[in-house]
């Protein structure tokens, strides 16, 4: 749909966003200056909203805020933030009158006139987005970047061209009630996550799969080959699929060798691409991270562009990126280690010795059992915060490799009185890490700000 056309058929239409947030705020004001009836709607009391409210309102925007703001949901359009189930009865109810219950990316994918490039996982999305991104500005595209990272997408669809490029992260709540496909769809891995608002893992793994269902035979689908559930989906694409391996090789895709050497593979034809020494980003992890990127781009970039991003690229903030080094002691963050799994695979693989690592934090029902080894081998201070301090320490010492001589457990009320437990523990020559392996909810409104606050209280150790 033409975003012109779109936006005539809005004109005097009422319109509600369900939730305040980072892609329903500029929509919402955007909206009003279209011509639609808009009402903003949040459980948080205005007062909370700050700004926020302030610019709504100057825009003619109504507010209903509050336990209630669902309340007499009767308009024509209903925008959910991507953090609202989908399946809540009001929206059920919604949608049974015959109202539309839609979503910013979900309108995006409508309207948006040129390729889009989109990746979802448990892990490392984020890191392929942005080195998607990366190579096709490399390659000389005018590139548009967001959905579950940056701005968001929809309201800057004007300004993009058919020649461009589109580069979004899909969350699981984004995917869920997806009816699109992109272009070229890139699932890094699928692990447990999200199981607090999931009602089981099979709809957080069909949330998913969405990305690459509504492909057309023209589409791309990229697929770790090394991660079960993310193979499997392979019965389901369409177009053209491409695996990729960091542990053997693949037909048809990107596979590093034993020697590091990294490939792209379609039937007989072989191309080496580079070593995986030339990724500048630390860990296996990222070579797996480059490995779906190169899928991604291959044929809309050319070798040396790839190269130059892996060569020159230093990562994105908050992923085992390196705070400073104090008394001889390195300090990471790594807080986007909001899954076991993500920091099994980040802090906990990068070093060739035993760390201090700070974890814990908002629990999302999660199963630990794979992290307490790897803490036990890994790690010689461990210091815990949160809600789910006491559920990782049980994961640690029920572990049959733990030793209490090799590893000390302790508690921490704060973040600043973990990084205070850490600088007394530590010697020089050590490595400490924010690596939470939880959400941040609870202690911080997002990993962002726990990574941020981290960054502040080393920064400030003198």
């Amino acid at each position: 749909m033409d975003i012109q056309k779109f936006y005539q058929m809005i004109k005097g239409k009422s319109v509600s966003f369900c939730g305040i947030g980072g892609s329903n705020l500029p929509l919402a004001v955007s909206f009003a200056k279209k011509g639609a009836a808009v009402t903003a709607r949040d459980k948080r009391p205005e007062e909370k909203l700050g700004e926020s409210a302030e610019q709504l309102k100057s825009a003619g925007v109504k507010l209903r805020c509050g336990e209630d703001y669902l309340k007499n949901l009767d308009e024509e359009i209903i925008f959910r933030t991507p953090a609202m189930r989908y399946t809540l009865p009001e929206l059920d109810a919604a949608r049974a009158r015959g109202a539309v219950v839609t979503s910013e990316m979900e309108m995006f994918f409508e309207t948006c006139p040129c390729r889009i490039f989109a990746v979802t996982g448990s892990d490392g999305k984020t890191t392929t987005t942005t080195v998607i991104s990366k190579i096709l500005e490399s390659a000389g595209k005018k590139v548009h970047l967001g959905g579950n990272i940056g701005e968001p997408l929809l309201p800057r669809v004007e300004q993009v061209g058919p020649e461009d490029a589109a580069v979004a992260e899909l969350s699981s709540f984004q995917l869920i009630s997806m009816r699109r496909s992109p272009d070229v769809a890139v699932v890094t891995n699928v692990t447990p996550n999200h199981l607090d608002v999931h009602k089981d893992m099979q709809e957080y793994i069909d949330a998913k799969r969405n990305i690459i269902l509504h492909q057309n035979a023209f589409g791309r689908a990229v697929l770790n080959a090394d991660n079960e559930v993310t193979a499997s989906f392979a019965r389901d694409v369409r177009g053209q699929c491409l695996l990729f391996s960091r542990r053997h090789p693949v037909e048809h895709g990107a596979y590093m060798d034993k020697n590091g050497q990294i490939y792209f593979v379609n039937g007989p034809d072989k191309t080496r691409v580079m070593h995986a020494s030339d990724i500048r980003i630390p860990g296996k992890h990222n070579i797996e991270n480059y490995l779906a990127a190169i899928c991604a781009v291959w044929g809309y970039a050319k070798i040396d562009e790839i190269v130059g991003v892996a060569k020159s690229f230093a990562g994105v903030e908050h992923r085992n990126e390196l705070v400073r080094e104090f008394e001889g002691v390195q300090y990471f963050n790594d807080s986007i280690g909001t899954t076991p799994s993500r920091t099994i695979s980040g802090a906990l693989s990068l070093f060739d010795k035993r760390i201090l690592l700070i974890a814990g934090g908002y629990d999302k029902n999660i199963p630990f059992d794979p992290l307490g080894p790897v803490i036990a081998d890994k790690v010689k201070t461990l210091v815990l915060i949160g809600q789910t301090a006491d559920k990782i320490e049980q994961s640690v010492v029920s572990s049959p490799n733990y030793k209490p001589e090799n590893l000390k457990i302790f508690h921490a009320q704060s973040l600043e009185e973990a990084v205070d437990l850490c600088r007394r523990e530590a010697v020089s020559g050590d490595v400490v890490s924010l690596s939470p392996a939880c959400a941040s909810f609870g202690m911080f409104p997002n990993y962002e700000t726990r990574g941020e606050r981290f960054r502040e209280i080393v920064n400030a150790l003198k």
